[in-house]
């Protein structure tokens, strides 16, 4: 039987280099065999990279002819774009299990040795050489660049204890102590922000890139390293923090250029796929379609905001964690008031701004207004933005020549007659519908332009129609300690402090 169809679960029975030729076993450098197995997974119409969303059609095409052209590769793009992700799953592309000569460090190949001990083994034992199996996992290996990281880390040093051990002088091949890289041989290296890595130790990289070989001080080593380097950076920290050196980039073979999803559907995606939903949460607390569309629709915001370092950056992460407090925001109500059951709230969406304060860097002036305004800010944006999908424009009805048929009049009458809502976070699901029930008018609008909607689902849209109209300045919104108060827009701006003349006379 040749060796590319024996079942990976059956290569095991294969114990010796004599049964691993007999087998028909031919080396491949694990370039070659990235490209053949992606090869077979485009041939098979399988998704090579599965839940990568947004990427179909851009990122993932220029990856795969990357792989296909057997480059290095470095993932350019901004914080929370999936970039450890994609080199994470390269890792699917290798060999389920590749043979090794057992007891090796450097994982070496038991037909093309590369270490002292793996062709002293070879030497002695010949055929009967035992072998063991590695599995694709183990050949992936991940270092963040740090400042600290130094050359004997990645590549290796001279270790005085193994020389005193083994009483072999300084000079002597055995002393070495190989770093991350050499023991990364016929596997994935990955390296994490690159431009964090000192310049110097990038330059101890420009052999193993081009040559194959590494340097380890004094010592004569040529070992042919058979890797594949995935690099990614932040082109934020090319002016910020470091830079690649550029005889290290024109080493890198493809830059492949990443980016935030193009469309809100896209952001759900990637949202509901990794935010950490327990199913006790999906079963009491359900949610509405329109709170996802707000949750992505504050990212989008964020990306375009005067107040938001557009360098930086904003990661997917926001809206997962957003998403995440806000199921909590409405689990946590629940228990407090022993429902089995409730339904997400726009207080709920409010409520994540803890999520959002530590995800965006601001710039000056958002420092001066200060993370929790920006936060708030960028929910309000978010209500506003999606407000005239559901309602019609409260600007262009308030402009209409005929007050009475502005859709929005019995709602903005009743607070203009001096009645105010006070709609606190905890409130039960009872109290809750007979405070928004108050207010006349609301329920009918929603019936009227979502009347499909179930009733839990309406008075999730009587509360953001309530918010909406806040942000087209027809309603006044004020925050309260524990909640939120609604009440007309011109009653509050003259309800400021007045002043009578005794403020003003001297005591």
């Amino acid at each position: 039987m040749n060796y590319k169809d024996i079942p990976a679960k059956e290569l095991h029975h294969i114990k010796t280099l004599g049964q691993l030729k007999a087998a028909g076993y031919e080396p491949r450098s694990v370039k070659q065999e990235l490209r053949d197995n992606l090869i077979a997974k485009l041939q098979a119409k399988e998704e090579v990279f599965p839940g990568i969303y947004g990427y179909e059609e851009t990122v993932v095409p220029d990856l795969q002819r990357a792989i296909l052209s057997m480059h290095h590769i470095n993932l350019l793009g901004l914080r929370g774009q999936a970039k450890t992700r994609l080199a994470r799953m390269m890792v699917d592309l290798l060999d389920e299990y590749i043979p090794i000569v057992e007891g090796s460090e450097l994982n070496d190949d038991p037909l093309q040795p590369l270490s002292v001990y793996a062709l002293e083994q070879i030497k002695r034992h010949g055929d009967e050489t035992p072998i063991n199996w590695l599995h694709r996992s183990e050949r992936y290996t991940e270092k963040l660049a740090t400042p600290d990281v130094s050359v004997a880390d990645l590549i290796g040093d001279a270790d005085p204890i193994k020389a005193a051990t083994l009483k072999l002088p300084y000079s002597d091949e055995r002393v070495i102590h190989f770093g991350l890289i050499p023991r990364s041989h016929r596997g994935i290296f990955v390296i994490n922000e690159l431009p964090d890595l000192q310049a110097r130790i990038q330059v101890s990289l420009f052999n193993i890139l081009q040559e194959g070989d590494i340097q380890i001080r004094g010592f004569k080593v040529r070992l042919p390293l058979d890797i594949q380097f995935v690099f990614t950076a932040n082109p934020e920290d090319y002016t910020n923090r470091g830079s690649i050196v550029t005889p290290l980039k024109d080493r890198i073979d493809s830059q492949i250029i990443t980016h935030y999803p193009k469309n809100i559907e896209i952001g759900k995606k990637i949202t509901k796929q990794e935010a950490k939903i327990k199913e006790p949460q999906k079963q009491l607390v359900k949610t509405h379609e329109l709170v996802n569309d707000l949750i992505e629709q504050v990212a989008i915001e964020a990306r375009t905001s005067e107040y938001v370092d557009a360098k930086s950056g904003v990661s997917a992460r926001l809206t997962i964690s957003a998403f995440e407090n806000l199921m909590s925001a409405a689990e946590r109500r629940a228990l407090i008031n022993g429902e089995n059951q409730t339904h997400v709230r726009i207080a709920d969406f409010l409520a994540a701004v803890p999520a959002i304060t530590g995800k965006v860097e601001l710039v000056y002036e958002g420092e001066q207004e200060g993370a929790g305004m920006v936060a708030n800010n960028l929910m309000g944006k978010a209500i506003r933005s999606q407000f005239l999908h559901y309602f019609p424009d409260p600007d262009k009805e308030k402009k209409k020549k005929d007050k009475s048929k502005n859709v929005y009049k019995a709602i903005t009458d009743w607070f203009s007659e001096g009645n105010t809502l006070d709609l606190l976070h905890d409130v039960p699901d009872k109290e809750y519908k007979k405070l928004l029930n108050s207010v006349p008018g609301l329920h009918d609008l929603i019936d009227f332009y979502q009347k499909d909607q179930p009733t839990e689902a309406k008075l999730f849209l009587m509360e953001f129609c309530l918010h909406g109209l806040a942000e087209h300045s027809q309603l006044s919104r004020n925050p309260l300690t524990a909640g939120t108060q609604f009440k007309d827009l011109f009653s509050s701006m003259f309800s400021m402090p007045s002043f009578g003349k005794e403020d003003f006379e001297e005591d």
